[in-house]
């Protein structure tokens, strides 16, 4: 999966120049912005009169559908209170804490697993398996560091701006083996689920498969992440459809991510712009395949917003 991000590690003058002028890109055009990353991510220019593939519609929709919902549900604390206004409140991983300052983390409190996740961006996420193997001081940094980020200037991800900086602890989740679950992302358009990717061996090669509602293999994704063996189906595959379809009822299309612990879906997040809406993981036949999926809807744009309904 080659991102934006991966591919300005490579070159120091890339790197040099993405982090002086990209914030600035982001902040006076966010539509040349996309234009620009979308092209470097994918090789692809960037239609956004008229979309087509799936990345070019996500594309318009993170520009010109500014619905206030997606940023507090991009929010990964705010989340919560919508979840339960949905009625969703049984599938909230447990929460002990949260936390505007690094400096009010008390580690004796903190039980010898848990999570650790930055509300206000992608990949933001200490995960720890034993807290007396943690190094406390690079954790700190750490934080801090992501704190003091705008993760919307990094790749004009708009709804991130939105989000009040905060972190987040929350219940360790495992099997009964002892490693991290799988992850099950249903893609939702229109509130209704059409599909589902489960996302595997996290710790080894990540193996991503896409299946139907009836659990059959979907041909959409690159060569290079095509399975040969399917998942085995969760028992509770009909509560994932159901939840995500509550959750996702406003929404033109979002991607609503679960793990499964005990027999059980617990909401991980909700996602509007996956890899900045610049994924790599799809064949061509994918990203036409999704994209007829989604139809686009009238404008929202923010008035505080310096994306112009006509651009």
């Amino acid at each position: 999966m080659s991102t934006i991000k991966e591919k300005i590690k490579k070159y120091k003058i890339v790197k040099h120049i993405h982090k002086k002028f990209t914030p600035l890109l982001v902040k006076t055009s966010p539509v040349m912005a996309t234009k620009i990353f979308h092209i470097l991510a994918t090789g692809k220019k960037l239609n956004l009169k008229e979309p087509k593939d799936f990345n070019e519609k996500l594309q318009w929709l993170k520009l010109y559908w500014q619905n206030p919902l997606v940023a507090k549900c991009a929010d990964k604390f705010e989340i919560r209170d919508y979840a339960m206004g949905c009625g969703c409140g049984r599938i909230l991983n447990p929460l002990y804490y949260v936390y505007e300052d690094v400096n009010e983390i008390n580690w004796d409190s903190l039980p010898n697993k848990f999570a650790l996740k930055a509300t206000h961006g992608c990949g933001f996420n200490i995960i720890c398996s034993d807290k007396t193997k943690i190094d406390k001081d690079q954790t700190i940094r750490q934080l801090n560091e992501w704190l003091r980020i705008d993760y919307s200037l990094l790749t004009a991800e708009l709804q991130y701006s939105k989000i009040k900086p905060r972190i987040i602890c929350e219940k360790y989740i495992e099997t009964d083996e002892g490693i991290l679950p799988y992850d099950y992302k249903v893609y939702c358009f229109n509130g209704k689920a059409k599909l589902i990717l489960v996302c595997r061996e996290r710790e080894k090669k990540l193996k991503l498969d896409f299946l139907d509602l009836q659990w059959e293999r979907m041909d959409i994704g690159a060569d290079n992440y095509n399975q040969g063996i399917i998942p085995e189906k969760p028992e509770c595959l009909e509560q994932l459809i159901k939840y995500a379809e509550k959750l996702a009822e406003p929404f033109p299309w979002v991607r609503v991510d679960f793990y499964i612990s005990n027999g059980q879906p617990i909401l991980g997040e909700m996602t509007f712009t996956p890899y900045g809406c610049m994924a790599t993981y799809y064949n061509e036949y994918g990203l036409e395949l999704l994209g007829n999926m989604l139809k686009l809807p009238e404008k929202y744009v923010s008035n505080k917003s310096n994306v112009s309904v006509n651009s």
